[in-house]
């Protein structure tokens, strides 16, 4: 169901993160969000940064908006976004956390590489009984987000399979069975946060494209695995909100996951069974390699593509952006194309004002677009030159 998005040419957002705050230096941990919120220091960081963090958006001229991923801890390489959900599930052992075992997922890295430092991070509770939704308050966390603000607040989340590759297991006998227990508590949950109003729903989804990449496919683990697994999740969810499935590539630190420019097109057939509205590509990064191929395969849902690449301090230039969503709109029509970050700005590797930058030179860049197709503009507050500080040069 199309609600934020709808009759809006070119609606501009980001993935979700956005740097942490220096002065943010509450935890959530392990307490549930209602709880922590009772207490006086955190109630007042955690609202502080999310307010920065919407009024940041709000006036770069973002279409949609998100919470930063204000939720999560200062962790190494933004490890909260797989370790929330079991860290406040049912079903899991909180007060005994393991490592996950190396490899898990085909993730490795050698020690004296940045990201090994993430692979020891990854310290998981085990599995030890039936999952469940548990304290995610996840429609408590965004109604934190929405009261302040009039802008739609995009509610993003890690996926179950993420999730499962990341855990030890003492309970379920399989894989499958544990990546369907997690999809649906997800599911129960989501179906709350939409009850509740939240306009659109993002779910990372990097397992389809990156099983086949990394040549990791059986008769038990493939990509059809992960489409069941994604569409479980979101049952019944897309008569009620907007589904995305953003398909990244990884974000550690704002690190590459692979040393070489991946390519899509083994997964597109794939993502078009995904039950979703919108589906979410990094183009900017790879130089829109695969955009081509997405406009002609994915032509049945509505298609968000990176124009900013999360892993450079280097801020574009609105022309630059602009330029991107030409090279889009030659394979994909511009009611159905929309425009926002690769993957989140993350809590670690880059500054706020870079990421504020990067956010303002987004929507700068869609409103050359925009003004190129006859369609309303946005207005960015930000570029307002009746507020410059300088003097500018006489014309």
């Amino acid at each position: 169901m199309y609600s934020a998005t709808k009759d809006i040419i070119l609606p501009t957002t980001i993935t979700g993160s956005l740097p942490r705050p220096s002065w943010y230096t509450e935890n959530l941990g392990t307490r549930h969000f209602l709880d922590a919120m009772v207490t006086r220091r955190f109630r007042e960081q955690y609202e502080d940064a999310l307010t920065c963090y919407l009024r940041d958006q709000e006036l770069a001229g973002l279409d949609i908006v998100t919470d930063g991923d204000c939720r999560f801890d200062d962790d190494v390489g933004g490890q909260s976004w797989t370790s929330y959900p079991p860290m406040h599930m049912a079903g899991f052992d909180r007060d005994n956390p393991r490592p996950t075992p190396a490899g898990r997922g085909g993730i490795w890295f050698p020690r004296g590489h940045i990201l090994h430092d993430y692979l020891e991070s990854r310290v998981m509770p085990r599995v030890v009984g039936p999952i469940g939704r548990g304290d995610l308050q996840y429609t408590a966390m965004w109604k934190a987000a929405q009261r302040f603000t009039e802008k739609p607040v995009k509610w993003g989340a890690v996926s179950a399979e993420i999730v499962t590759f990341a855990v030890q297991d003492l309970h379920y006998k399989s894989v499958p069975e544990r990546m369907f227990a997690i999809a649906d508590a997800f599911n129960e949950e989501y179906h709350e946060l939409a009850d509740a109003g939240c306009p659109v729903i993002q779910i990372e989804e990097p397992q389809i494209h990156l099983l086949a990449v990394r040549n990791i496919q059986d008769a038990v683990i493939n990509p059809k695995l992960m489409v069941d697994v994604f569409n479980r999740t979101v049952k019944g969810l897309r008569a009620k909100t907007e589904v995305w499935a953003h398909s990244c590539w990884g974000n550690p630190s704002q690190q590459r996951m692979f040393a070489q420019v991946q390519s899509y097109k083994p997964a597109l057939e794939a993502y078009n069974t995904v039950d979703a509205d919108v589906i979410t590509f990094e183009s900017s990064s790879s130089g829109g390699i695969d955009l081509e191929a997405i406009g002609k395969t994915i032509t049945e849902k509505k298609i968000s593509i990176g124009v900013i690449d999360h892993h450079t301090l280097q801020v574009e230039q609105p022309e630059q952006v602009a330029a991107q969503i030409r090279a889009a709109l030659k394979h994909i029509p511009a009611e159905r194309l929309m425009v926002s970050t690769d993957c989140g700005m993350g809590r670690e590797g880059m500054s706020r004002r870079h990421a504020f930058y990067k956010t303002v030179s987004l929507v700068l860049g869609t409103n050359i677009v925009r003004k190129e197709l006859g369609v309303p503009e946005a207005r960015v507050l930000a570029a307002d030159e009746r507020y410059s500080l300088v003097v500018p040069p006489a014309k």
